[in-house]
């Protein structure tokens, strides 16, 4: 049987060690691209945390906070453009003569703003979240109702400030 030579020719007339060569770029260049994906990774994930960190920031202040250029990076439309369902809760639970339960805030948003919530899944759910934000931000307070639903009311030391936009 004969013996190759070493530097046989393989596809597109390059020799085995010229493969090697390639072989090993191709390792340090799988080595890197998975480092830079991580790197990426890492990257989104801290991009979300300081928006979600600022878009937390602009509902409970207003998007007033925000400059022009940096509605446009969060892709935020300002409050004339879009009102938004936080400062609807504020307004109907600083309105409200007794506590409201979610649906009742649902149900008045529904008369007053339909439009509000007609891209939500699930708009009670969303209500929810943001009476619980509410009570988290200080601004409403919750209680029991006899069958263990909840309610919600606008905290007193609030009663007196306009909603916030």
């Amino acid at each position: 049987m004969d013996q190759e030579p070493a530097t046989r020719k393989t596809a597109l007339g390059t020799t085995d060690r010229d493969n090697l060569h390639v072989r090993i770029v191709i390792q340090q260049a799988e080595i890197e691209l998975v480092q830079l994906i991580q790197e990426r990774a890492k990257l989104a994930d801290r991009i979300g945390r300081v928006k979600q960190t600022i878009n937390g920031l602009a509902d409970l202040f207003g998007d007033g906070i925000l400059d022009a250029a940096l509605l446009d990076l969060l892709d935020r439309k300002s409050d004339s453009a879009r009102p938004g369902i936080t400062p609807a809760c504020r307004t109907i639970l600083m309105q409200a003569a007794r506590p409201m339960s979610a649906r009742d805030v649902f149900d008045e948003i529904q008369r007053t703003a339909p439009a509000l919530l007609s891209h939500h899944k699930d708009p009670i759910a969303t209500i929810h979240t943001i009476l619980g934000r509410l009570v988290y931000y200080g601004e409403a307070t919750t209680l029991s109702e006899g069958s263990g639903k909840r309610a919600w009311l606008w905290a007193t030391e609030h009663k007196n400030e306009q909603p916030k936009a």
